[in-house]
């Protein structure tokens, strides 16, 4: 280890150093997408991401003869250790996330590290790497290295996986995935045949959010969103600070035809948000906005061109969801935001996730539209 030294960050400084390594370990690698320095630091700073009202978290940065060299985080999502056990998380759980690492006996330090903290907190068990909320990036990517990351997605260097390997005690607890397709081809004939009945069925709405009535619109995605991913595994709900600050957060890039909600009898039971592709605009400006970027980011932001359109959420009621309306009320969705995306964005290309590998629904859904597996992030576990 040498003159490895590691150390919590305590001062404003070194919160800075933590954010800007990311920067320097990853500039080399093309399907990196350096996220906007300003949110990068916000996100790990009390007071600005609403994850510190309901955690405890603590950022460790690893230095060899003064250079910073590597960096982690360990938290503990009180939120989290409150649900269910068998529903991943649970009490005695906590997480570590954030790694970066110049090589692999800093990454093994540093992870030692975050271990020790959470023992010491009383966490009996670890699932990892979370950076930092399960609503953030979670999970180590582990297939699809070879294209970047749409909107809201994680990109890590393999070796980072093969570093969590080779520590030999860390298990797979969960596989996410991401599903993309080609949009701008028809889906299969059986689809069409079902959007084509439901359109036909009076009790069934589907509608394009208002955007004028942004605050309510949050609310009532939220609020179904709370309901249809009750059950999952990993579900943290969200808190009142947390739909306010994710509202202010998407604004600037929900537009009202790329975002359905699904009414049956006047009752809004299901939604679909989507997203342009983010990353597309803000991957060449290494990070910065000034002094110009911000003036290109407006302009991109007032009509947005993009490839890719990523749908990040989706949700049914749970009191729906074993029903076949649950799928066509989907589909309905689905084909809508895509003829949307196509003929006034000029996407082509569609990215579905992340879904838990053993959601049958989800998956079957994208299936059933000839999408397929690009990116696989795979979240470990271990006792302590």
């Amino acid at each position: 280890m040498g003159d490895l030294t590691i150390e919590a960050v305590t001062t404003a400084r070194a919160r800075r150093e933590f954010v800007d390594l990311a920067y320097r370990l990853n500039a080399a690698d093309p399907n990196w997408v350096p996220p906007l320095h300003m949110e990068a630091v916000e996100l790990v700073t009390p007071g600005k991401n609403p994850f510190f009202e309901h955690a405890d978290v603590q950022f460790f940065l690893a230095r060899r003869a003064g250079r910073v060299v590597g960096r982690i985080s360990a938290h503990i999502d009180h939120l989290a250790i409150a649900m269910d056990p068998a529903q991943g998380m649970g009490p005695g759980t906590g997480n570590w996330g954030l790694l970066e690492a110049e090589d692999q006996a800093i990454a093994h330090a540093l992870i030692a590290q975050a271990e020790a903290w959470l023992r010491d907190k009383g966490m009996t068990r670890v699932l990892a790497p979370m950076s930092m909320s399960v609503w953030e990036e979670p999970g180590q990517l582990t297939k699809g290295f070879d294209h970047p990351p749409t909107v809201m997605m994680g990109h890590q260097p393999e070796r980072y996986n093969d570093y969590i390997l080779a520590l030999g005690d860390y298990t797979p607890a969960k596989e996410l995935l991401t599903y993309e397709l080609d949009i701008t081809k028809d889906f299969p004939p059986l689809i069409q045949r079902i959007v084509q009945s439901g359109e036909k069925n009076p009790r069934i709405r589907i509608r394009n959010v208002d955007k004028s009535k942004f605050d309510a619109e949050a609310r009532l995605i939220l609020d179904i969103l709370n309901d249809a991913w009750s059950d999952n595994w990993g579900f943290v709900p969200f808190t009142e600070t947390e739909i306010k600050y994710a509202g202010k957060k998407f604004k600037p890039i929900v537009h009202n035809d790329l975002i359905m909600v699904a009414e049956y009898d006047g009752e809004p039971v299901a939604f679909m948000m989507t997203l342009p592709d983010l990353n597309e605009a803000i991957k060449p400006m290494g990070g910065k906005l000034f002094p110009f970027n911000f003036i290109r980011l407006l302009a991109w932001l007032r009509k947005p061109r993009v490839r890719t359109m990523r749908v990040p959420l989706m949700g049914v009621v749970k009191k729906l969801q074993a029903s076949r309306l649950a799928s066509q009320l989907a589909f309905m969705m689905i084909e809508y935001i895509r003829r949307n995306a196509v003929t006034r964005y000029g996407a082509s290309r569609g990215e579905i996730g992340w879904i838990l590998e053993d959601n049958q629904g989800m998956v079957a859904i994208a299936d059933a539209i000839n999408s397929h597996i690009n990116k696989q992030y795979t979240i470990y576990q271990k006792t302590l």
